[in-house]
This record gives structure tokens, C-alpha cells and sequence, in this order.
């Protein structure tokens, strides 16, 4: 069997779920999705999903922060190590304005780019994989792509666009890669409505509920 791992740029894919929403309030009701399930269903009969890995960072609000969590512990509970969290952070940065020189700091997310890189790449190094599977839509991806097909290049490379977002130079890199077109995963909302957790989930008596303000 042909063992496939997902790698998930969260921010990527959260804020895309979020932009999409704006013209299909449907879009809404996948923000409290399972992720194996959703990615299993992208596969072929010889293939099995090892693991389907979060790259993320937690919010500064407090609010957003914990429907954050409910999210990743209600996927974690039900897939257990099937599903990873990698966590970066925000550093602050500071800004100047151009027309007034006043100054000001904004949150930076750092890490998560080399996070997904450096796992990628360790993942090929330790054969934990044959297919990787990179969901975003993040230019600054396009290094460990080429890096991951130059020294393994037996291992298969596919690129899923989260919804709403689109990259030209990532899609050309696939087919100069000598890869598929990336898969726009707003195309295929079915698979994302078929995905959905039910509001409550509960394992072993640990239970976790969506969040009232993503209810709809």
C-alpha cells in the first residue's frame, strides 16, 4: 500500500474556510471538520492516510484561541495519532508608517513554514511516506518542494489549495515538478460537508462541542 500523509498550513486553510464563507455561508459549517476523514476521501484504493498533520499557531484572542482548541482536541480524540499538532507562534513586529513615521507593533506568525519544511523533508529521509500531500497555498513552500523532489525523487508531490485561495507560481512549480495540477479543494465541498463532526464528540467519556459562534 502506498502510505500517504497530509501536511495542513492551518492558518492557510482557516482563513480561506473564512473568505469563502463570505459568499457561501455553507462554508461556515466546515470550520468543525475532521481532517482524516475529509483527506481519506481523497484517495485511491491502494493508498492509506498515515497521518494528516496540523501546522499552526495559536491565536493572541483568547476567544479564538479556544475554539481552536475544541477543534484540534475533537479531531485529536477521535483519530488519535492519526492526527498531529505542530505549533509555532506570534512574535510582534514592529511597523512604520510611511506618510506619518509613527510607529506601531502587529503579530507575526514565525515557524510555521520551516515546520512544515523541515517535517516534509525528515518524513522523505525516514521513508515515512511515499505521497505527501501539502494543503496551502503559501509561495514560500516552493523551496522544500523542489529540495523534496531534487533528493527523493521516487517520492510523490501533490499540492491541495484551500478554499478560497489560489497561487499561479505554486500551481506552475507542480507541473514544472513533472506533477498534477494542485487539487482547489473548493471544488469539492461535497467531501467537506460529508466531513463534518457532529456537534458534539465524545470518546471514552471525553466530549468536546463546537463552538456557538460557528454554529449555523
Amino acid at each position: 500500500m502506498e502510505k500517504v500523509t497530509v501536511y495542513i498550513d492551518g492558518l492557510n486553510f482557516y482563513y480561506g474556510l473564512k473568505r469563502a464563507k463570505a459568499y457561501d455561508a455553507d462554508w461556515q459549517k466546515c470550520y468543525w471538520i475532521d481532517f482524516v476523514k475529509l483527506f481519506q476521501l481523497f484517495l485511491g484504493n491502494n493508498q492509506v492516510l498515515q497521518k494528516v498533520i496540523y501546522f499552526t499557531t495559536p491565536p493572541n484572542s483568547i476567544q479564538k484561541s479556544n475554539r481552536q482548541r475544541l477543534l484540534l482536541n475533537a479531531n485529536r480524540l477521535i483519530n488519535g495519532t492519526r492526527f498531529e499538532i505542530v505549533k509555532g507562534k506570534f512574535l510582534e513586529k514592529t511597523i512604520t508608517c510611511p506618510q506619518c513615521n509613527a510607529t506601531y507593533k502587529i503579530p507575526e506568525e514565525k515557524h510555521t513554514d520551516v515546520n512544515i519544511s523541515i517535517r516534509m523533508m525528515r518524513d522523505c529521509a525516514r521513508n515515512l511516506t511515499d505521497t505527501l500531500i501539502l494543503v496551502s497555498a503559501d509561495n514560500d513552500l516552493a523551496t522544500p518542494l523542489k529540495l523534496i523532489k531534487s533528493d527523493y525523487p521516487d517520492k510523490k508531490l501533490k499540492l491541495y489549495f484551500p478554499p478560497a485561495n489560489f497561487s499561479n507560481n505554486m500551481n506552475n512549480l507542480m507541473l514544472s515538478l513533472k506533477e498534477k495540477h494542485a487539487v482547489i479543494l473548493e471544488k469539492n465541498k461535497p467531501k467537506f460537508l460529508k466531513s463534518i463532526m457532529p456537534d458534539t464528540v465524545t470518546v471514552n467519556g471525553i466530549s468536546y462541542t463546537i463552538p456557538p459562534k460557528w454554529k449555523i
